[in-house]
């Protein structure tokens, strides 16, 4: 039987092995190669210097907040202790008023102990506690916090409609004070 592909004749090659017995590569194979090598080292040298600077900037961020809660931390403790004094003159109060009237007394003994309570709770708790404390607060009782923001919000309407607006007085020309009339 004959073959039905012709047989290839060795043609006249020039040789292709390198001088050090490897493969030789065509100049333009080892420019691209180059090339890609390249940009994969500015690439790796692009992201390393933005996930640096993400880094940085993650810190940073991190560092200001945490100044920031300190911050509001040491207000919360100001706040406290102003809560506290508040508690404590209730008291004065109510024990002044234990001569003249007990009953009421009583009652403003009652609000301060409460008073104080507060004080003593909130200087306890970050700003992170405070937030998640009001959080569930409001969670379990909404209608109670929408009621009171209503109220709080009627009475600052209320507030801002009776307080009188400054008003510019504008200056007439004063009539002769001799007594005549001079109209129409």
């Amino acid at each position: 039987m004959s073959n039905q592909y012709p047989r290839r004749q060795p043609e006249s090659r020039q040789s292709s092995a390198a001088p050090n017995g490897g493969p030789q590569m065509p100049k333009q194979n080892s420019d691209t190669l180059s090339q890609v090598s390249e940009a994969a080292q500015t690439a790796t040298t692009t992201a390393k210097k933005a996930a640096s600077d993400a880094a940085s900037t993650i810190t940073d961020q991190l560092t200001i907040t945490d100044q920031l809660k300190e911050m509001l931390d040491t207000q919360l403790a100001s706040g406290a202790e102003m809560v506290g004094h508040l508690g404590s003159s209730a008291k004065l109060a109510a024990n002044d008023l234990n001569r003249n009237a007990p009953q009421l007394a009583g009652l403003v003994r009652g609000l301060a102990d409460r008073i104080e309570g507060y004080a003593d709770d909130m200087r306890d708790q970050s700003v992170d506690q405070l937030f998640r404390t009001a959080s569930d607060f409001t969670r379990r009782q909404p209608a109670l916090v929408f009621g009171l923001a209503a109220l709080a919000g009627f009475f600052a309407v209320r507030t801002i409609k009776s307080t009188p607006l400054p008003t510019q007085q504008v200056r007439r020309p004063s009539a002769p004070s001799t007594g005549e009339y001079y109209g129409g």
